[in-house]
């Protein structure tokens, strides 16, 4: 579906172990950082919350680690949204330190009723944003 994102990240401190190598959780805060930055240049302010009456909710999220990332690397982090129907989008993610594949994985979100903690539709002006 959607055009790939790219950002870059630097991994701190609070990334990594003790022997400075990226704790298995750092890797959901690069994807979580790269969804924010998407969801802001290419969504728009407010994301995951849609309006007073809807909201997005992870109700999946996968991560495969294939090397390690240390303390000080500069790591590039890269988003594709796909719609996998008309009330959830999945996030692909794969991690990239000077073109070596570090980690990959997805996040998928569902648009739902927060009244009712029903899925919704996503609305089309939302779907065009991801494209």
């Amino acid at each position: 579906m959607g055009k790939e994102f790219v950002i870059k990240e630097k991994v701190r401190i609070y990334d990594t172990d003790l022997q400075g190598i990226v704790h298995y959780s750092g890797y959901y805060r690069f994807f979580t950082d790269a969804l924010e930055q998407f969801a802001l240049e290419k969504i728009g302010d407010g994301f995951p919350i849609i309006d007073k009456k809807a909201m997005f909710v992870v109700v999946e999220s996968n991560a495969r680690y294939h090397k390690s990332a240390v303390l000080g690397d500069l790591l590039n982090v890269r988003i594709t949204p796909e719609l996998l129907s008309d009330k959830a989008i999945k996030f692909n993610f794969a991690i990239d330190r000077n073109g070596d594949e570090i980690c990959d994985g997805f996040i998928t979100q569902v648009l739902i009723d927060k009244k009712r903690w029903k899925a919704v539709q996503i609305p089309k002006l939302l779907k065009d944003k991801l494209g």
